[in-house]
């Protein structure tokens, strides 16, 4: 599936809910399904700077694909860092250098997150893309 597919798939999930009490249920859900990141990754390098909570995010690059994963000690954070992986993880540098993640507007997340996990939000996407260029530089 293509980054805008997987987008709209969420943003389909996403529409069912009319209440943002439900939203935010499902991004703890989204959250709690993930894969817990192995104990290795939790390491300082790891952490997303300007993050309020800890979000430890681990990128790896094989075969021109990059795979993401990360964990962090906040419910709905998880739920996020869970979608940011659904979207972007699996595909090449450039794709994700490519991709404007509108479904992050789409679903309201931007206007219901505090100001600090809006910031943490494009920490987070930042440090995404900068795996993204450093794999890029590195495959070219």
């Amino acid at each position: 599936m293509t980054i805008n597919e997987i987008q709209d798939e969420i943003i389909e999930e996403f529409s069912g809910f009319d209440d943002w009490m439900d939203k935010y249920q499902l991004l703890i859900d989204l959250g709690n399904e993930q894969d817990p990141l192995d104990a290795k990754y939790k390491v300082e390098s790891n952490l997303i700077d300007g993050c309020q909570s800890r979000v430890w995010l681990q990128a790896d690059y094989a075969d021109g694909l990059i795979q993401l994963s990360a964990e962090s000690d906040a419910l709905i954070v998880k739920g996020i860092v869970a979608l940011l992986i659904r979207v972007l993880s699996g595909h090449t540098p450039q794709e994700i250098l490519d991709a404007d993640l509108y479904f992050i507007d789409r679903i309201g997340l931007k206007e219901h997150l505090s100001p600090t996990r809006s910031n943490g939000l494009l920490a987070m996407v930042k440090q995404i893309r900068m795996y993204a260029l450093a794999f890029k530089a590195k495959g070219e």
